[in-house]
This record gives C-alpha cells, sequence and structure tokens, in this order.
C-alpha cells in the first residue's frame, strides 16, 4: 500500500517503522518544529527524526485544515491509506476522503472507552484492570469513528502510565499492520460505536497531580501512577511542593487524620488516606534530584504527625 502517515510523539514511532518495512510510506505529516528546554534549541519530533532517517517526504502544516496547499499536496500524493497516530491535529472531511481506503487511526484505548487525549492515563487514574488498542475508520468526530480491530492490554499495579505507554505503542503497531492486511483482502467488518457507552478521557494538566488525602488509598496510588511521569503527582509539605515517582499501596480501614505522616523509615514514609495507607517511596523537592527514601531522609526530615497538603 501507498501510506502517508500523520503522528507526532514517542508513541507513533514503532507503527511508523513498522509501516516502513511493510508498506511504501510515501510522506510524513507531523507538528511544526518547536522550541524546547532552557535553551529554547528547536527540536525535531520524534516521528520527524525518524523520517529523516528514512528519507521520507516531512510536512509539518500549522492546522492543516486551514492551509489549502497541504491539503493539496496530499490529493497530489494519492494514498492509498492515511495512518493517523497521536498526531495532535483534527483532519476535516476533505482530508478524511482523499485515501482510498480512508484514514485509519490507531487509539490507545477500548473504544468507546476513553475517547480523547490522555486514554493512557485515565485509564490509570481511573482504575480500569483492562485496556488496550482499537484501530478506527476516521470522521469528523473526536474519536467517534467506525472500530476495526480491538486488542487487550491487562494495567498491573506495578504500571505507571509511561510503562503503560510504551506497552501500547508495541501493541498498536502490530494491530495496525494486522489492520492494513485484513482492509487490503477485503477481510473487516467495521463497527459502530455505541456512544452510549463513551467515556472520556481529557488532556492532562499539572493540577491534576496535587494529591487529595481524602481520597481512599487505592485512588491516591491509581493518580500517582497514572500522571507519572507527566505532569506527576505532588503534595506539600511545610510549602514546599514534594513530587512524588514511587509509592506503595496499603488498603483497608483507618481512623488517622487525612494526609497525616503516620511513620517515617528508612524504608519509606507512611501517609494516612480517607481509607488506607500511601507509603512513599521515591521523591523530588522541587528544585531537586529524585530520591529514594532512604537517601532523601540523609539530608532532610519528615515529622511524624504533620499533614500533608
Amino acid at each position: 500500500m501507498k501510506v502517508v502517515f500523520m503522528g507526532t510523539p514517542d508513541f507513533a514511532v514503532p507503527t511508523l517503522k513498522k509501516l516502513i518495512e511493510k508498506h511504501d510510506v510515501i510522506a510524513v505529516f507531523t507538528q511544526p518544529d518547536k522550541p524546547k528546554g532552557r535553551g529554547q534549541k528547536v527540536q525535531y519530533s520524534p516521528v520527524k527524526e525518524v523520517a529523516l532517517e528514512y528519507g521520507i517526504p516531512v510536512l509539518q502544516p500549522n492546522r492543516i485544515k486551514k492551509e489549502v496547499e497541504y491539503i493539496e499536496k496530499l490529493k497530489e500524493l494519492n494514498p492509498d491509506v492515511c495512518v493517523v497516530v497521536a498526531y495532535g491535529q483534527i483532519l476535516p472531511k476533505e482530508v478524511l476522503d482523499i485515501p482510498k481506503y480512508g484514514c485509519i487511526n490507531v487509539h490507545a484505548s477500548l473504544l468507546p472507552e476513553l475517547r480523547g487525549a490522555a486514554p493512557i492515563n485515565w485509564a490509570i487514574i481511573n482504575g480500569n484492570k483492562i485496556t488496550g488498542i482499537t484501530t478506527m475508520q476516521m470522521d469528523v468526530g473526536l474519536d467517534t469513528g467506525d472500530m476495526l480491530l480491538k486488542r487487550e492490554v491487562e494495567i498491573l499495579d506495578t504500571d505507571t502510565a509511561g510503562s503503560l505507554h510504551d506497552k501500547l505503542m508495541v501493541v498498536g503497531a502490530e494491530l495496525l499492520i494486522e489492520t492494513l492486511d485484513k482492509l487490503e483482502k477485503g477481510e473487516l467488518t467495521p463497527q459502530k460505536q455505541d456512544d452510549s457507552l463513551a467515556t472520556y478521557a481529557p488532556m492532562m494538566d499539572k493540577e491534576l497531580g496535587h494529591i487529595d488525602w481524602n481520597k481512599s488509598s487505592r485512588e491516591v496510588f491509581n493518580l500517582i501512577r497514572g500522571v507519572t511521569p507527566w505532569p506527576s503527582a505532588y503534595f506539600y509539605y511545610d510549602d514546599k511542593m514534594i513530587k512524588v515517582w514511587r509509592c506503595e499501596l496499603v488498603e483497608g480501614f483507618t481512623n488517622e487524620v487525612a494526609g497525616k505522616i503516620v511513620e517515617v523509615n528508612r524504608d519509606g514514609v507512611k501517609v494516612s488516606c480517607k481509607e488506607g495507607i500511601i507509603i512513599l517511596k521515591e521523591i523530588q523537592e522541587q528544585g531537586g534530584k529524585r530520591m529514594d527514601i532512604a537517601t532523601y531522609l540523609n539530608g532532610h526530615t519528615f515529622e511524624v504527625g504533620k499533614v500533608l497538603k
């Protein structure tokens, strides 16, 4: 197949590489280059890096639906299919209608659950035990198109959004190749989504990571894992913001004040929740380095009885 690929972040890279192996990738669309870091040095997207490595033409519209020249270019390319993975732009109907087989999206949830921008994070935050990948025939709605294939992935208590992201991006690449093979052979029956079962996964923001100790330890545990590595979970101790990178969960009843430090030792800092306890194992003080609790306690203290905010 002649494929135009549209994607931007790391999540899209395994799919692009698989497509390069199996099909003819004739162009790549990705988000414009952006300055990053303290030096504001311009950085290419991970997808652009791969495209350049393989000598594939790269197109970078600011907003494809408002830039006619890019739509005309896509028409000239005349792809059999467009594959879209975390591109970061909404495609207008004019673009969706260009390829022979339409535009196929790789979405990191089991649709219609968790439509939207951050399905991996919200699957963990919501306490789901199973998530997965759905390949979908795109339409003009937000992840509302007909479903093609699905593959489930178990969410473990040891998973963070980062580790789950890495699992799903590999599964997504495999499922996309299977989808294109079956699509070309006419072996797929698109399935409409049941909108009444739809849930949503809105964009993440830093405020979301502020821990509410008045929730159960399971809810706090899920939040910490679901916002790691970004935007990351945090609390305040003596007006200092401290990020939590790793913790353990103790479920069950507790009659302590929510957020109270109930025990401190080199194995962890125990904090009470509305129900249960969270054991802080790896943290980072604002402006400091990530440290396990034993290392942190060499130069800092946590006072038993203090209530975290």
